[in-house]
């Protein structure tokens, strides 16, 4: 009997059994429905992390202090000026933030940090411009009351393009807004659209007294090699503070291709344990099939006897029943599949993260879902090509 003939012989066994064959095969369509939707969900939360961190700058280096209690006092405006006199860097932008209440004319209010920087900071942090300018060189040296407002401020606020040239207040003292940056996306704590920019010494004179900065931020030149100007940075931060060969640096110099490094390792372990964890369901969905073919063998033991009696060798039948395990677990792989696909499309638009379709993954618990069917369908095959003809002709 050729494969085509088994293979319509297994479907016409299935039609005549749906309620059962849609029950075995319910397994199989959980797990692969698993398999295919916590994958995607893990290969989203890659792509969203790796997107925002992009959208910081892959050039991107953070110099903080690491002193005593990370005290700022070990950075300072002058060194993020001899910094800036390095070759290679596109940007400096040191930084000082605190908390305060934003205000409008109308009465609208947010909390939101207070960004003390340079006009550099745009490029430095990779922000585009939505309506306005930015803080231009001639502002911060002047130390004047401008503000840009970040995207979410903006929102909080009710502030819309024609707010460029308006007036707000933080904590009571009056800004004129300069612009409104295009909004990166972010949520919680660290939102960097949640954010308004001064000039540095604004903030230095009005909300946090001192001589240091929180951070410098550093943008590389993009034909420059990330770790010789982070070595050019170290060196002169240790020559001016005055740090011996054997003493600790009293700053952490950040890379963000690191950040990127490590997310990616992480996301990747993380899909692979959410694989790993689905991939159990279709283990269990392998042994209902299995368990219902056991029992499909002990009823068809006479139809067996009487093919055999026919001339139907061993492996004919064990083909026939090897098929029909086949013939479930790939119809409920691929109905697992397109289940997964849905889960994963709604769960992404609810993220935000969009629909994400990885040909590698539906590949993979497609023939995984086959695997399960050769694994779990062989020893009820066996079992029915060991039948004994004769024994099988007196089953009732």
């Amino acid at each position: 009997m050729s494969a085509l003939e088994l293979v319509r012989l297994a479907l016409s066994r299935l039609r005549r059994g749906r309620i059962r064959a849609a029950l075995t095969m319910l397994g199989v369509i959980i797990g692969v429905a698993s398999v295919v939707g916590l994958v995607s969900v893990g290969r989203g939360t890659t792509a969203r992390i790796t997107a925002q961190l992009n959208s910081l700058g892959t050039n991107l280096l953070t110099i903080s202090p690491s002193g005593v209690g990370g005290s700022t006092s070990t950075l300072t405006l002058d060194d993020a000026t001899a910094i800036a006199g390095l070759g290679g860097l596109a940007g400096v932008a040191p930084e000082i933030q605190t908390q305060a209440a934003v205000a409008t004319s109308t009465t609208n209010t947010t909390t939101t940090s207070i960004v003390g920087t340079s006009a550099d900071y745009l490029t430095v942090r990779a922000y585009e411009v939505w309506q306005g300018t930015f803080l231009t060189p001639v502002a911060v040296d002047r130390a004047l009351r401008q503000v840009v407002l970040g995207a979410t401020v903006a929102t909080n606020l009710g502030l819309g393009a024609d707010a460029v040239g308006s007036q707000v207040t933080i904590a009571g003292i009056p800004f004129q807004v300069a612009g409104i940056l295009q909004p990166k996306g972010g949520a919680g704590f660290a939102n960097p659209d949640d954010q308004v920019l001064v000039p540095l010494g604004v903030v230095r004179k009005y909300f946090v007294g001192g001589t240091g900065v929180r951070s410098i931020g550093v943008s590389v030149a993009p034909n420059v090699d990330m770790q010789t100007a982070r070595d050019a940075i170290s060196e002169l931060l240790r020559v001016r503070h005055g740090i011996g060969a054997a003493d600790t640096d009293d700053f952490s110099i950040f890379d963000q291709t690191q950040l990127l490094a490590a997310a990616s390792t992480i996301s990747d372990t993380l899909t692979l344990l959410l694989g790993g964890i689905a991939s159990i369901a279709l283990i269990v969905g392998g042994i209902g099939i299995m368990n219902i073919m056991l029992v499909s063998v002990r009823e068809r033991t006479r139809e067996i006897g009487i093919r055999k009696a026919l001339g139907a060798r061993g492996r004919d039948i064990l083909s026939q029943f090897l098929i029909e395990a086949l013939t479930l677990s790939l119809i409920g792989g691929l109905i697992g599949v397109l289940l997964g696909l849905a889960v994963s499309a709604v769960i992404g638009r609810i993220a935000g993260w969009g629909f994400i379709f990885d040909p590698t993954t539906i590949a993979v618990a497609t023939l995984f879902s086959l695997g399960v069917g050769i694994v779990f369908g062989v020893w009820p095959a066996r079992q029915a090509a060991r039948l004994d003809p004769v024994i099988a002709l007196r089953y009732e």
